[in-house]
């Protein structure tokens, strides 16, 4: 048997994987609990009203906010950066997917975000 520690959004959960010999049937894996609470994630900075925009911006990769490049309101063009974001000591742009006016910004600098997690939206 083997112990880990994985963190789900923020969450800590203890599991314990037994490794089943050849031949036989896995057995079913018992539920994880959290070990501890998730910490509160920094507030966005105009927040939205939910489906302020059609159009998501997401992160391609997990990172922090490094900066926000555009502002509500603001024409944007597809290919024009609208947060970077930093990952690995690199900086990354995320770009609009096509052209829109910015109708939210929904992470603030110095936010941790996930692979894919929505940034802004476009109208």
């Amino acid at each position: 048997m083997k112990n880990y520690t994985i963190t789900v959004n923020g969450v800590a959960y203890d599991v314990t994987v037994e490794e089943a010999g050849a031949g036989s049937a896995p057995a079913a894996a018992p539920k994880a609990a959290p070990k501890a609470a998730p910490k509160a994630a920094p507030k966005a900075a105009a927040a939205p009203a939910a489906g302020a925009g059609s159009i998501q911006v997401k992160a391609g990769a997990a990172g922090k906010v490094f900066k926000v490049e555009a502002s509500v309101g603001q024409a944007v063009k597809a290919g024009d950066a609208v947060v970077i974001i930093e990952a690995m000591k690199m900086e990354i742009p995320v770009v609009a997917p096509e052209d829109g006016t910015v109708a939210s910004i929904d992470v603030t600098v110095g936010q941790e975000i996930a692979a894919g997690a929505v940034l802004a939206t476009l109208n």
